[in-house]
């Protein structure tokens, strides 16, 4: 697999369908809007799943950690947006959107697909310019970067 997202280039721009769990947040949302901010792409394999509920619910209760640091925090799995909002009236909501990449696109271009095409468990911190910061391709989807690492990465990209 050649890694065309790296640390250093810039990030691919995309556009979703994702939702905040508001009804204004039932919108596209692209990456490159951001611009300015540090964006903490999370790619996860799926909704309603024990080890991406944790992650997820995780970097929720910690997102006054991604805020002090100015970073907008994207999930992103190829789930449905009515799929993400299920999802996330079942865990009373989270601090950030859920985008729904279905057709995997962007899985494929920023590297995430494993073998049989399932998500693998990612990270990539882009900074305000649109450059890649961080990069954290899971091998196997059992464990997730905590917070601190992926604030740390942040404050590393910004400074």
């Amino acid at each position: 697999m050649s890694d065309t997202v790296a640390v250093g280039r810039s990030a691919p721009d995309f556009t979703l369908p994702g939702t905040d769990g508001t009804p204004d947040g039932h919108r596209d949302y692209t990456l490159s809007e951001f611009k300015g901010h540090p964006v903490v792409l999370v790619f996860y394999p799926g909704d309603n799943t024990p080890v991406c509920t944790r992650q997820l619910n995780s970097y929720t209760s910690d997102i006054d950690q991604f805020r002090s640091v100015d970073a907008q925090v994207l999930a992103i799995s190829p789930q449905s947006v009515e799929s993400h909002d299920g999802f996330s009236a079942n865990q009373g909501g989270f601090a950030f959107p859920l985008l729904a990449d279905t057709d995997k696109a962007v899985g494929k271009t920023y590297g995430i697909l494993g073998p049989v095409g399932f998500y693998r468990r990612s990270i990539f911190v882009v900074d305000g310019e649109g450059a890649v910061r961080y990069a954290h391709r899971a091998v196997a989807g059992l464990w997730f970067r905590p917070t601190d690492e992926v604030v740390e990465a942040v404050r590393a990209a910004s400074a």
